[in-house]
């Protein structure tokens, strides 16, 4: 069974806070399934920005959440991320977005496709 999205983003706020990471919720989306984007603020000006992976690369059918960077590049500037992620509102406006404030770019998800 697939954790609701706000059970997931709650969960996730609380690892990386374990972790010794900030981390805020920016935009509530649907509370049982809106797609949730990760932002890893890296406090230089720079960040990465992870969505959720394409579902043919899950194995088995699984139901556990997995992420995929969503750029080439190993960094993002800030002003690319929040592009991409206003394209991603307009589509989508159920959409949850996570920041993570962690200068060694740890996401604290469970699994990055």
């Amino acid at each position: 069974m697939r954790l609701t999205s706000e059970f997931f983003v709650a969960a996730t706020i609380r690892r990386a806070e374990l972790g010794g990471a900030f981390a805020a919720l920016r935009r509530r989306g649907s509370a049982q399934s809106g797609t949730v984007f990760v932002v890893v603020d890296r406090l230089d000006g720079t960040c990465i920005l992870y969505g959720p992976a394409p579902q043919s690369l899950y194995e088995g059918g699984d139901s556990e959440r997995a992420f995929t960077r969503l750029h080439k590049e190993a960094v993002l500037s800030r002003d690319v991320a929040e592009a991409r992620l206003e394209k991603e509102i307009r589509f989508d406006p159920d959409v949850w977005i996570l920041e993570i404030e962690a200068r060694d770019g740890q996401a604290f998800l469970d699994r990055i496709l």
